[in-house]
């Protein structure tokens, strides 16, 4: 049997902990504002999701410090050397 709750905003600001224990254990909370009805429900928290793993795991020393640069091609990843300046 549930038992609806209906308060005022008035009455909503003095107790809305109690309100939303109500809400959450399922009990029907209705608050009225100037003969408008308003009905307060839980919302269930979305899955979150997992987080992303790296695509490159491991990366050649001379890559990281610059030595080498790569682009994407139609053929796929192609690295060269970069130029160095006179």
């Amino acid at each position: 049997m549930y038992i609806m709750r209906m308060y005022t905003v008035a009455a909503l600001r003095r107790r809305l902990a109690e309100a939303l224990d109500e809400t959450e254990r399922g009990i029907p909370v209705v608050i009225e504002r100037r003969g408008v009805r308003y009905r307060l429900s839980v919302e269930k928290a979305k899955p979150r999701r997992k987080a992303r793993r790296a695509i490159i795991e491991i990366v050649d020393p001379a890559v990281a410090d610059g030595q080498w640069n790569w682009e994407w091609t139609t053929a796929g990843l192609r690295f060269h050397g970069r130029r160095r300046r006179s």
